[in-house]
């Protein structure tokens, strides 16, 4: 099964040069961007019915980002082209077209009145039809400028724009008077909002995290290493590129254009221990993938690392859309190390996906033994009352061993191999939607910081004794937090770790803090409640 996000425009070179130009008449801010209301303006030439062209724009707009890129307008023009011929729009329609590079262009009625109109009568038709080159995104500014002017809502063609803007505006500030980027997570860059959506594979050495990214790569990646002993001793961050090459990472983290600046604050012994590697490959244009090192178990786990492993899988698992942890047959004993990493997970839940890897090595009896031994092993460590959903299967490029797994086997590892790939299959799609999600957890975990801070700085004395008033609010960290849980009526799940907490603040004054400043909550409730929900109501299908 191919994880594609979304449709994938083929058509003739003849067809894209016409649909070219279309896209640069449609799109009137010139920004590569088609928004709902130009396509309002320019699908309404194909005479199609308001419902039709509701189905178009959301098979075009599967991401749900609220504007439709030179891909998507091509996808929607086949789309049209087809309901024109009287199919029926479905979801893959595309895929079952047995020519789809020879698709018709639509017929859209007094457009080449309109384009005729629109060139100059010294270009050649060579020039018309130029693509336009890529442009710099409009709102790269935002992050670097340090005019505090508001943003004009016309530089807005987005979901991911509005909140570039309402973090600048609104949130950021927060964050900054109450050093929020030091006690929870970094400031937030243009590239944090542009990455594209990633899955992180975790789990102990040898249980198949580097073989799972081979497998749907159907080929390996650069500096990738596979053995029975701990060979991948790196993070590895496997992403598109123009070509395949790796690169190092203390310049990864400072390159601009790329999400991992905030890993600066694990240091050079992590740095030194992070790689990036690129290449060309479909699959990596729409999800970038997280190779981890094995989880240590025994005398190793003794041994400490050179850097905090667990914070920085915490760090990638805020970012990270999918967490996959794996699972060996043979490997079922959660170490301390693993138990530890399955702590710093906390507050992601809804993106883990357990999958007991290699299940084809024991035949079906053991399997079912062991997959209560892991369901028994994992109640213990996550201690939730759900159940976690378990994914059975063998993540390689080798047939399934059908002499141990048996007929029954077979099907149910097939069936769990389809679930888990549609699982990844949707991520892309609901990338806009998590990013969103994100956004509004990290709003309200800024505001309880902001809660923390300036009632902490309010127990300080205003004269004498201020470090015996600090240690005593260090010391009795948790009655502070049960204090603001109470004033200003917080639920206490969003509280975050007390232990961290008492850590950072240590090496601070608390009497340096500022006082509370209801105007900058006020922002950030205002954005909660009237501009996200706004925004999104913007840019939902304009057929709504």
């Amino acid at each position: 099964m191919e994880i594609l996000s979304s449709p994938i425009s083929i058509c003739s070179k003849e067809n894209q040069k016409i649909y070219q130009e279309w896209f640069n008449f449609a799109d009137t801010d010139a920004d590569g961007r088609i928004t709902g209301n130009d396509a309002t303006k320019f699908f309404a030439m194909a005479n199609l019915s308001r419902p039709a062209l509701k189905q178009v724009w959301a098979i075009a707009d599967s991401k749900r980002q609220g504007f439709l890129d030179f891909n998507d307008f091509v996808v929607s023009m086949q789309l049209i082209a087809l309901a024109q011929a009287g199919h029926e729009i479905t979801q893959d329609i595309l895929s079952k077209e047995d020519d789809p590079e020879n698709i018709k262009t639509p017929v859209m009625e007094g457009l080449d009145v309109l384009l005729a109109k629109r060139r100059s009568p010294k270009k050649t038709d060579l020039e018309v039809n130029v693509a336009i080159p890529p442009q710099s995104a409009p709102t790269a500014h935002w992050f670097s400028s340090k005019s505090s002017k508001k943003i004009p809502l016309s530089t807005v063609t987005s979901i991911i724009d509005g909140l570039k803007r309402s973090y600048v505006e609104k949130l950021k500030p927060l964050e900054v008077t109450y050093r929020f980027n030091d006690f929870v997570s970094p400031l937030l860059t243009n590239s944090d909002f542009d990455a594209k959506p990633m899955v992180m594979l975790l789990g102990q050495y040898s249980t198949g995290k580097t073989t799972f990214i081979k497998h749907l790569l159907k080929g390996s990646y650069p500096g990738a290493h596979i053995g029975p002993e701990p060979t991948t001793d790196r993070f590895v961050v496997v992403m598109s590129g123009p070509d395949e090459r790796s690169i190092p990472g203390n310049t990864i983290a400072v390159q601009a254009d790329m999400p991992f600046s905030g890993l600066t604050t694990f240091g050079t012994a992590f740095l030194s221990k992070f790689q990036c590697s690129q290449m060309p490959h479909p699959l990596l244009d729409h999800i970038t993938f997280v190779d981890t090192p094995g989880v240590l178990s025994g005398e190793k786990q003794r041994t400490q690392r050179s850097y905090d492993f667990t914070g920085v899988t915490s760090w990638f698992a805020a970012k990270c859309d999918l967490i996959l942890l794996l699972f060996d047959p043979h490997k079922l004993d959660i170490s301390d190390e693993f138990k530890r990493v399955i702590g710093s997970l906390r507050g992601h839940d809804d993106k883990i996906r357990v999958v007991l890897n290699k299940s084809d090595q024991v035949d079906t009896q053991q399997l079912m033994r062991v997959y209560g031994a892991l369901m028994w092993s994992l109640g213990k460590v996550l201690n939730t009352p759900e159940v976690m959903r378990v994914y059975i299967g063998s993540f390689n490029d080798k047939p399934i061993n059908e002499a141990a797994a048996g007929p029954i086997g077979k099907e149910l590892f097939e069936k769990e191999q389809d679930d888990l790939l549609l699982d990844l299959k949707d991520i892309p799609k609901k990338a806009c939607d998590r990013r969103i999600n994100e956004f509004v957890k990290r709003a309200r975990a800024a505001k309880i910081h902001a809660y923390i801070i300036s009632h902490l700085k309010k127990e300080m004395p205003a004269i004498m004794g201020k470090a015996k008033a600090q240690q005593r609010l260090i010391d009795n960290l948790e009655d502070e937090f049960g204090k603001v849980q109470r004033e200003f009526h917080l639920p206490a799940g969003d509280f975050p770790n007390v232990e961290h907490f008492r850590e950072v603040l240590s090496g601070y004054s608390i009497d340096k803090f500022e006082k509370l400043k209801p105007k900058m909550i006020q922002d950030v409730d205002d954005m909660l409640g009237y501009d996200i929900p706004d925004l999104l109501k913007n840019f939902r299908n304009p057929y709504d």
